[in-house]
């Protein structure tokens, strides 16, 4: 009976109360939507201004750093490329028709480095994998955003595997290399972290579903397969989306976009509860979704993106559409009963009133390519482009441009936020950026 009690109470907490303001536990933040209560973070900075301290990063990844108290980890994989030959014979099993990376082996690491100093506290390997999965050139294999809470962070690389590492000593408490999905373009989906579990997405061109390990061993707690119907063709069923957890009618749900469906499922269990059709092909979904005001806001991604605003009531469903503009990859920003996002290409960031989907403003900031989502602190958003440049507007009906700051190298991840600080992770770096 006490083990029951102890087990309910466990399960009916949701992670975001575990973790204070100040941490940046998970990809977009404490709620997983892109939101830091930071009030003096810095609005400009280079190379020379602002940057607090810098350091190098090893291997290849586009994961976004995740903080609890100050450690800062991020992971990481280290790729020796398949011969001209090897590559060539093994591509011939691809449907596809992307630009492709394919490795003859990859080692996959986690690292801690010190937030105050900069300095590398562990450098953990986690396992290696021969002849991997062929990825998307604009991908990595250490793509997924790994999640952290007190004493334990937990890394997750897709098809490749998931590991538990103890945050002090660096020892790897578990790995499961069981569960298998054919990604086509590379591991992106991020796990989330709900009472005894975390959960994470597997959407291949084969099997598609979402699972749930235990956090004490590894071990699978429960696995879902999609119920929706899909497109006859493997390519078009493939999915790279996070879920987020949301209270609807006093319960939690998981809130979890697949190819041409948005989901909802109990997280205590896996069971559905609900599911709406885009009533457009959608998949390739990369865009996390977010939440607000009795409403779901999540961008359908490939082929032709649109943004849907879903009624969580007694009858979820789609209340409006917007067809301009909408991305692929970056997540959309709620605040204030408005919604932001920003198109792949081009640098134009729409502004909708969210609860109607009309437009209230459209303006393009810097060009350029946009991979990494935004974030919004003390009244000003933050985007980043693949060229090293961060657009800072304000949040509101007119829009307003702060500034735009330049760092070396690519900015394919998202950012992180800290007691005062951003770290951004570049192709070739790690930043803490801060006042001075």
């Amino acid at each position: 009976m006490v083990r029951l009690i102890l087990y309910t109470i466990l399960v009916s907490v949701t992670f975001k109360d575990f973790i204070i303001a100040s941490d940046w536990p998970q990809w977009r933040g404490v709620e997983g939507q892109g939101h830091s209560t930071d009030e003096n973070l810095a609005v400009e900075w280079s190379e020379e201004k602002n940057i607090a301290w810098k350091i190098s990063t090893s291997g290849r990844g586009w994961s976004s750093p995740v903080i609890l108290n100050d450690q800062i980890w991020l992971t990481s994989a280290e790729e020796i490329l398949a011969s001209e030959e090897e590559a060539k014979k093994r591509l011939k099993e691809n449907t596809g028709s992307q630009p492709l990376t394919l490795l003859k082996s990859s080692r996959f690491f986690a690292i801690c480095i010190d937030k105050k100093s900069g300095k590398i506290i562990h450098d953990i390997e986690l396992f290696a994998v021969n002849e991997p999965q062929w990825v998307h050139r604009f991908n990595s294999y250490a793509s997924p955003t790994p999640i952290i809470e007190e004493g334990r962070i937990y890394c997750h690389f897709g098809t490749y595997g998931t590991a538990c590492v103890d945050t002090k000593s660096g020892k790897v408490l578990w790995r499961n290399l069981k569960l298998k999905c054919m990604h086509e373009n590379g591991p992106a989906s991020c796990p989330v972290i709900y009472g005894d579990s975390i959960i994470f997405h597997m959407d291949g061109s084969d099997v598609q579903f979402v699972a749930a390990l235990k956090k004490d061993n590894g071990s699978l707690k429960w696995k879902t397969s999609r119920s929706g119907k899909m497109h006859d063709n493997p390519q078009l069923k493939k999915g790279y989306s996070t879920p987020i957890i949301i209270k609807r009618n006093g319960e939690d749900e998981l809130i979890s976009p697949g190819a041409n469906w948005l989901y909802s499922y109990d997280p205590k269990n896996g069971k559905e509860n609900w599911k709406v059709d885009y009533e457009v092909l959608g998949f390739s979904n990369v865009a996390r979704p977010v939440s607000g005001g009795g409403m779901i806001y999540l961008a359908t991604c490939f082929m032709r993106s649109q943004m849907l605003g879903v009624s969580v009531g007694v009858d979820p469903k789609i209340v409006w559409r917007y067809r301009k503009g909408v991305p692929n990859t970056p997540s959309p920003l709620f605040s204030n009963g408005l919604l932001y996002f920003v198109g792949d290409s081009g640098g134009l960031v729409t502004c909708l009133d969210a609860k109607s989907g009309e437009l209230v403003w459209s303006e393009r900031i810097a060009s350029g390519k946009y991979w990494a989502s935004p974030f919004i602190a003390n009244g000003k958003i933050y985007f980043h482009n693949e060229d090293g440049v961060t657009t800072v507007i304000e949040d509101g009906r007119n829009f307003k441009l702060v500034s735009k700051n330049k760092l070396d190298g690519k900015l394919m991840s998202s950012a992180a936020v800290s007691e005062g600080a951003i770290f951004m992770r570049s192709d070739t770096a790690l930043y803490k950026i801060e006042n001075k």
